[in-house]
């Protein structure tokens, strides 16, 4: 781990968007991330070789799986309340189907490239068996599986991303400072013509005396140059350079996931209201939802968890926050989701992938001189 100030740096020594000095509003938790949320931890999986024209189950490989566990390795069978919306449904977040109908999930989530959704999903029961068999002995699981397109710069086609990636990833998840960028799924991923991928940031929401966290996870992979907005002001139309470099157009293939996480007492469908204000942030940034993007989010509370299993011949009582009082949960969904997608195109370096595609860096210089 990094000495390094975790709102400045990833643990690697990657640079933050806070680093330049960019006003942000509401305060970040300690780590300014989704791992703020007590028991929620993040692994990843990255996939990085080979350089060259592209040949389909060999390379180049950008690519690779993130895993989020919303409560400890030990407890993953008690579901967590949960709510979903899609803004533009041209992608996948397996699950979805079983949270619209009780408000909950349980088990951790998966994002990768938009072809291995399937290997991520079914993996993740392999891993539950593993290490909660109890969990799976007797019943059944739904595990949520997300994915953006990396075919850009991945053999896509290749299949990479293996039941052992996938198990690396679960392994793996810890809490703390986290790494964001080309990591994990985020490793092939583009925005605004930018090198982005995994970003993640959080806000502390006081109510009633009591602090509460309320964390963001990102894969990004979205958004036009010339919609490209920080803080506001739209960078986009000056920004003809750094280009992304093709022998051929590239298709828009653009799509954000983005899991909310809180330890506030919230009921399903205060969760869903929480996943619905997830829009609001990528638009401070420049996402308009455009007819390619799966803009697709997942949002859950760690509270509650006696109520959530629900159990037989006696009635579950649960916690939650009022709705006249959600407000500055709003703000902090917008606050965080905008600050996480702007965490994931600034850790990032530049990045050619297959058949020599390139994609560039967000220009630190750009920072420096507009928010410095």
């Amino acid at each position: 781990m990094s000495n390094h100030d975790p709102h400045l740096r990833t643990p690697s020594g990657k640079l933050r968007l806070r680093s330049f000095g960019v006003a942000l509003d509401g305060t970040p938790g300690s780590f300014n991330a989704i791992t703020d949320v007590p028991g929620v931890s993040v692994g990843y999986t990255t996939l990085i070789s080979g350089d060259g024209p592209l040949q389909v189950g060999i390379g180049p490989v950008r690519t690779g799986v993130t895993a989020i566990l919303p409560r400890p390795v030990q407890e993953l069978a008690t579901p967590v309340f949960a709510g979903v919306f899609s803004q533009n449904g041209n992608g996948e977040l397996t699950g979805t189907h079983i949270i619209e109908e009780t408000g909950a999930f349980n088990f951790p989530v998966t994002i990768t490239n938009t072809h291995s959704c399937g290997v991520t999903r079914d993996a993740t029961l392999r891993w539950m068996h593993k290490v909660l068999p109890a969990a799976l002995d007797t019943g059944w699981g739904l595990p949520v599986a997300a994915e953006t397109y990396d075919g850009f710069l991945n053999d896509i086609n290749g299949h990479h991303v293996s039941v052992g990636h996938v198990t690396a990833a679960l392994d793996s998840a810890g809490g703390g400072a986290i790494e964001e960028g080309s990591v994990g799924g985020g490793t092939g991923m583009i925005s605004f013509g930018f090198k982005a991928g995994s970003g993640t940031a959080s806000r502390i929401v006081e109510w009633q005396g009591k602090r509460h966290v309320l964390g963001v996870f990102v894969q990004a992979n979205f958004g036009k140059r010339h919609n490209f907005t920080i803080r506001g002001r739209r960078v986009g139309p000056e920004l003809a350079e750094p280009a992304i470099r093709e022998d051929t157009p590239r298709a828009e293939k653009g799509s954000i996931i983005a899991v909310v996480a809180t330890d506030a007492p919230l009921l399903p469908h205060q969760m869903k209201r929480l996943a619905r204000r997830v829009p609001l942030g990528i638009a401070m940034t420049g996402g308009y939802g455009y007819h390619s993007s799966g803009d697709i989010f997942l949002a859950f509370s760690t509270a509650n968890a006696e109520a959530a299993l629900a159990p037989s011949g006696r009635i579950a009582r649960a916690d939650f926050i009022p709705d006249v009082d959600i407000d500055p949960f709003f703000d902090a969904v917008v606050q965080a989701v905008e600050e996480a997608i702007l965490n994931a195109l600034t850790a990032n370096e530049d990045m050619m992938g297959r058949d020599g595609n390139f994609v560039p860096a967000l220009p630190k210089e750009l920072l420096k001189e507009k928010f410095g």
